[in-house]
Order: C-alpha cells, then sequence, then structure tokens
C-alpha cells in the first residue's frame, strides 16, 4: 500500500511540475519598439511567465548567474557593448543546453563578437571599415511580406502555411549554411530565408525575422509563431 502511495505521490508532483509556466527571461534594449502592444504580446502566450530586463542591466544579470532559473531566452534586443565576463556567461549557457529564441533586430547586436554569428545563426552586416558596400545589409519598413512555411511539419510553424505581415524586411544578410530554414518570402528586398533553427554547442536556437512594430506583434499568426517557438525550446533535448 506505502508502496502505491509513492507511486501516486510521485505522478501527482510530476503533473504538477508539468503544470508550471515556462519562465522566459525577456530581453529589450538599444532599439525602439512598440512597448504596450509588445508586452501585450506576451501577457497573451498561455503558459508563459516573463521577466523583463533592459540592456545593460540584462547582460550583467546573465553574468551574475541569473540565467540558472530560466527555462529560456527571448531577445529582441539590439546591443553592442559585451564584455568577457558576459560573453562568457553567453558561452556558459549554451553549454548548459540553454535554448534562445532571437526576434527581429537581434540579428544586429554585436557587430564585434564573431562567435554570436555562431550562436544566432547569422548577421546582418552594418557600415564598419573593411567592409565593401556590396557586403551591407539594407532594411525596408512598412512593407506586406508574404510569408512562407519551409517546413510545415516543424514544431514551430505548426498550424501555420502561408500568411502575411506588415513588417519590416532585411536584405542582404547573413544566414550560415548550418542552420535548419523555417520560414521564407520572396519580398525583392528581403533575403529569402528569415527563420530558422540553429544548434550551437548543447543549445537550440531559433531566430526570426519578423517583428518591428504592432501590426506584427498583434497579428494572431506571429504570436501563434512566437509561443510555438518557445513550446518548442523548452521542450526535452530528446523531442527536438
Amino acid at each position: 500500500m506505502k508502496y502505491i502511495l509513492t507511486i501516486t505521490a510521485t505522478m501527482l508532483f510530476a503533473s504538477l511540475l508539468n503544470g508550471q509556466p515556462v519562465k522566459v527571461m525577456l530581453i529589450t534594449g538599444g532599439h525602439a519598439y512598440d512597448t504596450l502592444q509588445f508586452f501585450q504580446l506576451f501577457d497573451s502566450l498561455e503558459g508563459v511567465e516573463y521577466e523583463h530586463h533592459a540592456q545593460p542591466e540584462a547582460n550583467r544579470k546573465l553574468a551574475e548567474g541569473t540565467g540558472e532559473k530560466f527555462d529560456a531566452f527571448v531577445f529582441y534586443d539590439m546591443w553592442q557593448e559585451v564584455s568577457a565576463r558576459e560573453k562568457q556567461a553567453y558561452m556558459d549557457l549554451t553549454k548548459e543546453g540553454k535554448p534562445f529564441l532571437f526576434l527581429h533586430h537581434a540579428l544586429v547586436s554585436y557587430q564585434n563578437w564573431p562567435d554570436f554569428e555562431q550562436i544566432i545563426g547569422g548577421k546582418y552586416m552594418e557600415k564598419s571599415p573593411g567592409i565593401p558596400p556590396e557586403q551591407l545589409s539594407s532594411y525596408r519598413h512598412d512593407v506586406w511580406v508574404d510569408i512562407e512555411v519551409t517546413h510545415s511539419r516543424h514544431p514551430v510553424t505548426k498550424g501555420l502555411n502561408h500568411f502575411r505581415l506588415f513588417d519590416e524586411v532585411y536584405g542582404n544578410f547573413r544566414v550560415l549554411d548550418g542552420v535548419k530554414p523555417l520560414l521564407q518570402t520572396k519580398h525583392p528586398e528581403s533575403t529569402p530565408v528569415i527563420g530558422w533553427e540553429n544548434r550551437f554547442n548543447h543549445s537550440t536556437i531559433i531566430y526570426l525575422q519578423p517583428g518591428h512594430d504592432f501590426h506584427s506583434f498583434e497579428s494572431a499568426e506571429y504570436r501563434k509563431l512566437i509561443l510555438n517557438s518557445i513550446r518548442y525550446l523548452t521542450q526535452p533535448m530528446e523531442n527536438k
């Protein structure tokens, strides 16, 4: 009888754990954004509990080990300053297998930190000494973007097929060969691949290029994309 009670208690405890919200560290800073609609988006995500930190505080918190209490990290920052200790914190998180979701202008972050491109899976090239003009990236605000799903069976794109967003496109940015494309567009001013999965050390990383302002934040398809991404990233590694 005691054995049965122990099994029952264990199963109940596991069930309670599974019902706990996913804890996300939400990181912004370095770029203006529609704050009201942005946080309404994250407030709407079922089963997701987030704690917001703006840069440079966010990086300081990571260097202090605050990241240990989170299940996933969502980056909507566009930041350049990063110390050696903060870089090491990022690397340590990837060695632990912590998952990252990078959104929109996060692709522009850390132009002078080569490892960051390997983590996120690509790079938006800003003007810099020694960079030829033909290698520079570009952007265009306020355009309709037709988005197609590359892998319809991937958990990130589950329930999505073809959808449109009034957003901002980036052109001529780098995408690493080893990433798994998830979203693409034929917009003439955009790089074709606009969403992907990357692996770095033991971490799974998702990058989604759309997400400039309230038009996307209020879109049902975009919200589904964000929620799908967080749920996928916080699955056990053996399920990915």
